[in-house]
């Protein structure tokens, strides 16, 4: 199963002058797994906020983007036991904590949420659409499939990728166009690492959201209008106990 992308900073060493120009080092692993081969180990130099020189283990050797930082690593690259080294660091120095990041972080999973709704198009040219929407799970990869009656639907299902949410958590949207038959049950099946058996959830066609939404308006509507009208009715009765009638000649 396919985890997360991660990244930490190894080493961080700042030096300022007394002019204020600043150099630092920063070693970092990037990661999706604990194999070497999804390990990649990277040792940046920079001055005043530019790298001009970087060691890469994907690529293997030193390169540098700025005239001083290509003379760097010209000269760290023609020192073979530093290029072996710097080689040697991916499985010294990243290993270790990506195997402790790993048992922490990547093995662990976060249980889904299901929402159903509907859309039924104006006019009749099109059929109605169901969507699954599929929120807040770790880790991303995940099954989001449709059944009718206890059977799977393959056809007329469309579905998103798994979209990241920049909190670590993923959401993934599924659409299925259908005819609504009268007594047909149809669900939405969530498979995904964090549950012991698939999350199933039926489609309630008694009545769609937005139609519950609209008679939940209208009742507070009517009801608050009601309240409205007693105290207006109680308070024209207070006032009229207290008036004073004068004959008119």
């Amino acid at each position: 199963m396919a985890s997360s992308f991660l990244s930490f900073s190894l080493l961080f060493i700042s030096l300022w002058t007394a002019d204020g120009f600043r150099n630092f080092r920063l070693a970092r692993c990037d990661f999706n797994s604990s194999d070497l081969n999804d390990i990649e180990y990277i040792d940046s130099y920079v001055f005043n906020k530019l790298e001009f020189t970087r060691f890469s283990s994907s690529v293997g050797k030193f390169v540098g983007f700025t005239e001083f930082g290509v003379k760097n690593a010209e000269a760290w690259n023609s020192d073979k036991s530093m290029l072996a080294r710097w080689r040697a660091e991916k499985e010294r120095v990243c290993k270790n904590h990506v195997d402790s990041i790993s048992s922490g972080v990547l093995t662990q999973s976060v249980k889904p949420y299901v929402v159903l709704t509907s859309s039924t198009p104006s006019g009749g040219k099109h059929r109605s659409m169901l969507v699954c929407s599929v929120f807040d799970f770790y880790p991303k990869l995940i099954k989001v499939s449709w059944t009718r009656d206890g059977q799977e639907v393959t056809s007329d299902v469309t579905s998103t990728d798994e979209l990241a949410d920049g909190d670590w958590y993923y959401q993934i949207h599924s659409h299925l166009e259908y005819t609504p038959r009268s007594g047909e049950k149809i669900s939405c099946v969530v498979e995904h690492a964090s549950l012991k058996e698939p999350l199933v959830t039926d489609w309630d066609p008694s009545m769609p959201e937005s139609e519950r939404n609209k008679i939940a308006i209208g009742a507070s509507g009517l009801i608050l209008g009601l309240i409205l009208s007693l105290a207006g009715f109680i308070y024209y009765k207070t006032k009229a106990r207290g008036r004073i009638l004068v004959p008119s000649n």
